[in-house]
């Protein structure tokens, strides 16, 4: 049995309004890439709302920034979701919908097995990435670190 689950957390600052019509490819493609996730070998929970996204809720207090946390097995089912299909096409067109920023936007943490990681969590683990860089705190999928206990 799996002790541990990989938790990821991305966000973006927005370059328009959820509802402007910059946005509407991106507001219109939520649902199907969600379903693509949820089917997803590997794919254990991701952070939503009653609506079934994450886009009424925010990250360090910034009404720009969207959050997007999920839970995987492992770095390899993240990976296999990420870069293929409507996924793959979206992340290519990211910078249409959000604004480039300098700062980390994205880390990775291992967390025991059933825990759902909150917006406060991500929030912390953002912040030591930015701090400290990868460490097995907080990392990324170029620099990843084994889950707890694995050698």
């Amino acid at each position: 049995m799996t002790t541990h689950e990989l938790a990821q957390v991305n966000i973006g600052r927005l370059k328009h309004p959820l509802d402007s019509p910059q946005l509407k490819d991106f507001v219109d493609n939520l649902v199907p890439v969600n379903a693509v996730a949820d089917a997803a070998d590997g794919f254990v929970w991701r952070l939503q709302t009653e609506g079934g996204d994450a886009t009424d809720l925010r990250i360090f207090g910034d009404e720009w920034l969207l959050v997007n946390m999920s839970v995987w097995r492992d770095p390899n089912a993240l990976t296999a979701f990420m870069y293929q299909g409507m996924h793959r096409e979206l992340l290519a067109r990211r910078y249409e919908f959000f604004e480039r920023l300098q700062e980390v936007m994205s880390t990775l943490w291992w967390v025991p097995a059933g825990h759902r990681p909150t917006v406060r969590e991500a929030e912390e683990r953002l912040l030591h990435i930015r701090e400290h860089g990868p460490t097995e705190r907080a990392f990324t999928l170029r620099k990843t670190f084994p889950a707890p206990g694995v050698g």
